[in-house]
């Protein structure tokens, strides 16, 4: 039988979920039922990751033991899931994992040894001891390079993350090291020989330009002197193991590597290779480190990667409590059903990119596409059924010369060109979710929802009911809405299971949807004469004015809502790039119109040189709105890193695979702990200043120069 595995990443135990973890958990649910109904046997992981310093130091905060801490944060986990229906008992994961699960500890003691017995594709110990010293963010559970991090003006201060602006851990100590320099040439390989191996492709530009571009041997250990809160490494106790050697193993501990508790229970053979979901800000954990570490250990790869974006507010700025612009679970919890939510997150982020997410547009959608599409259209269609045909669906069958007269009024209940339509939808709506385009799949189903409104919008079923020549005609439109519906309960089952099966058992159909195969429907077979159930509404409207009250009173003073002035200061613009760097060159609508008044000498202007990039990658920088950081190609022999400003109005995954024109004799400088090694050309007009990128409309090579 063909089995499939899907992962989310295993949240770190040191605070409570958010509406990141709930966004991954969704994608993995919805992912999972799907393949269910394809009668695909399927397991589904989620779960904590529990070891390492920054735990051990939450406990020491709230007077617990690194264990007690653990169980603290795992029940609140637990809470949600059941919450949001993601929880075993409502068909959602088939694990909760926990590594300080004793399997754990032995599965990753193997994967330790098989990994120290490992040669390295260039011949050398995959593993060897050596002695470590620089910083680590315990927050991150990484190692930062001096590009990771900002220096303290106070040159007694440690210098601070960049994504979490705590201060960094210096190490100086014995470490045992990973050899992951001698991988660059296998990973290039295996990111070139499966091109959907990390997907976006975006994101694999990006794992691959990081790994073009040189790696270090990576600490796998820590003194136990320093981190005891940890997996022992086998045969020598003074050390901890590397709590992202640790949590990574859990994908295949979890179901049977190296213990006989999990291989019995789900079956290591059985399952893996497995897909892991995990946000772009741990991809490179996934992508990079997790792929080597299966090579040396001579496992398996993944089945692949897939990164999602991050959740922004209505503004486009990143989710903080400091902000005040989180999302409250318990209010999403308390104010919108769980469909309606799963439904915003899966319409609204498109996959891979940045969402943005508010109450006011989760309301809005949730009255709109909820409640006046979908919910409508059942509905209408069930309360027709019960008021014109005593409650029973109706034959679909209309002979010839009705069909031509219901054309003749505007009216098209031709049922080949209706299934037609649908049939077509289906496809396009398993072939986007396959691709984990989960927003434009459900822009198809929706069209189907638009249709179908039309066809009885046009045919006025309540004035076809006064006339009993029109009874053929009335029957059809209301079998081809109900038959519809029947489509639409199965396609929408993994994204919104609870109201599809309620629609489902409103229509009189028995049964769980969660074994029907959309590729299997087949037009026309809703039995005629079905006894449709308790018509009750599926998606109430929502007042808007009143939950927004409700929930700005409950969750103050950490609300939504966000004045320009407490947006962060300082953040660049395009022409700030950096701070010392002259002025953007930009054509000013003025200097159009009058002429320019600065003349240059043509040596003056040789001076600066202009190449043809082409962007390889793009990502916005924390804690920066308007900055986006972008791996350029300018024919050299490295793509150079370039910082912009213009993340306010480009998004970043639309900048990859965009010809640029770059500055790229500009002296290097740092911004944000980053450097930028250029500077990308654009107009501005306006009075804000907004920029437009340069580009061609010509096929150039990259490298080209702008004379």
């Amino acid at each position: 039988m063909e089995t499939f595995y899907v992962t989310t990443p295993i949240y770190y135990a040191n605070s409570l979920p958010h509406l990141g973890h709930l966004y991954t958990m969704i994608v993995a649910d919805t992912t999972a039922r799907r393949k269910r109904q394809q009668g695909i046997e399927t397991f589904f992981l989620t779960g904590t990751d529990e070891h390492g310093i920054n735990i051990e130091r939450a406990a020491k905060r709230a007077g617990r033991t690194p264990q007690e801490q653990a169980d603290y944060v795992v029940s609140y986990y637990k809470q949600m899931t059941a919450q949001f229906g993601l929880d075993s008992e409502h068909g959602g994961y088939d694990i909760f994992m926990r590594t300080t699960a004793p399997f754990h500890y032995q599965g990753v003691n193997e994967l330790w040894r098989r990994v120290a017995a490992a040669k390295t594709p260039k011949g050398n110990d995959a593993l060897f001891k050596g002695h470590y010293e620089g910083w680590f963010c315990a927050a991150c559970a990484a190692y930062k390079t001096e590009d990771e991090y900002v220096k303290s003006e106070n040159a007694d201060e440690p210098p601070r993350c960049l994504i979490h602006e705590t201060p960094l851990d210096s190490i100086s100590e014995e470490s045992y090291f990973f050899r992951l320099s001698d991988y660059d040439e296998a990973l290039l390989e295996l990111y070139d020989s499966r091109a959907d191996f990390v997907r976006p492709e975006s994101r694999r530009n990006e794992v691959a330009s990081f790994v073009r571009g040189g790696l270090q041997d990576l600490s796998v250990s820590r003194l136990s002197t320093s981190v005891s809160w940890g997996i022992p490494v086998p045969d020598d106790p003074a050390h901890t193991m590397y709590v992202w050697f640790d949590a990574l193993t859990n994908y295949i501990t979890a179901i049977g590597f190296g213990n006989e508790e999990r291989q019995k229970a789900a079956g290591f053979e059985k399952f893996w290779p497995a897909l892991h979901l995990v946000g772009k800000d741990i991809l490179r954990f996934h992508a990079v480190y997790w792929p080597a570490f299966l090579m040396a250990a001579g496992v398996e790869q993944p089945r692949g990667i897939v990164a999602h974006g991050m959740w922004l507010d209505p503004n486009g700025r990143k989710m903080s409590k400091t902000l005040g612009n989180t999302v409250e679970l318990d209010a999403l919890a308390k104010h919108f059903s769980v469909d309606a939510i799963r439904y915003f997150c899966l319409r609204e982020m498109v996959f891979g990119q940045d969402g943005r997410f508010g109450y006011e547009a989760l309301i809005d959608r949730a009255n709109s596409d909820l409640a006046s599409g979908l919910g409508n259209l059942s509905s209408r269609t069930l309360t027709m059924i019960a008021r014109y045909c005593e409650g029973r669906v109706p034959s679909g069958k209309i002979s010839e010369d009705k069909l031509l007269l219901a054309k003749r009024t505007g009216v098209d209940t031709d049922e080949t060109t209706i299934a037609g339509f649908i049939e077509h939808a289906r496809d396009e709506f398993q072939i986007h979710c396959d691709n984990f385009a989960f927003s434009r799949a459900l822009e198809v189903v929706w069209s189907i929802i638009a249709r179908v409104d039309k066809m009885i919008s046009d045919a006025k079923p309540w004035d076809l009911a006064k006339d009993d020549n029109q009874r053929q005609t009335l029957n059809a439109v209301l079998y081809r809405a109900a038959e519809t519906l029947r489509w639409l309960c199965v396609l929408l089952y993994p994204v919104m299971p609870g109201a599809s099966q309620n629609i489902y058992a409103q229509l009189g159909l028995p049964g769980s949807l969660s074994t029907i195969d959309p590729g299997g429907l087949r037009w026309g077979e809703l039995p005629e004469n079905t006894q449709v159930g308790e018509i009750t509404p599926v998606f109430p409207r929502l007042d808007k004015a009143r939950t927004m009250t409700a929930i700005k009173t409950e969750t103050e003073p950490t609300g939504v809502h966000i004045t320009e002035a407490e947006a962060i200061p300082g953040a660049p613009t395009l022409v700030e790039s950096a701070p010392t760097q002259p002025p953007m060159i930009h054509a000013s609508q003025a200097d159009a119109i009058v002429g320019v008044a600065n003349f240059i000498e043509i040596g003056d202007f040789a001076k600066v040189d202009l190449r043809v990039g082409e962007v390889l990658t793009a990502e916005r920088i924390p804690k920066a709105d308007k900055l986006l950081l972008m791996s350029i190609d300018i024919g050299e022999e490295k793509p150079r890193q370039v910082l912009a400003g213009i993340a306010q109005y480009y998004d970043a995954e639309k900048m990859v695979g965009r010809k640029v024109v770059v500055v790229a004799n500009l002296k290097p400088r740092k911004l944000r702990g980053y450097e930028s090694q250029g500077m990308v050309v654009a107009a501005s007009y306006g009075e804000e200043g907004k920029p437009v990128i340069a580009t061609f409309a010509e096929d150039v090579p990259n490298g080209a120069r702008l004379k």
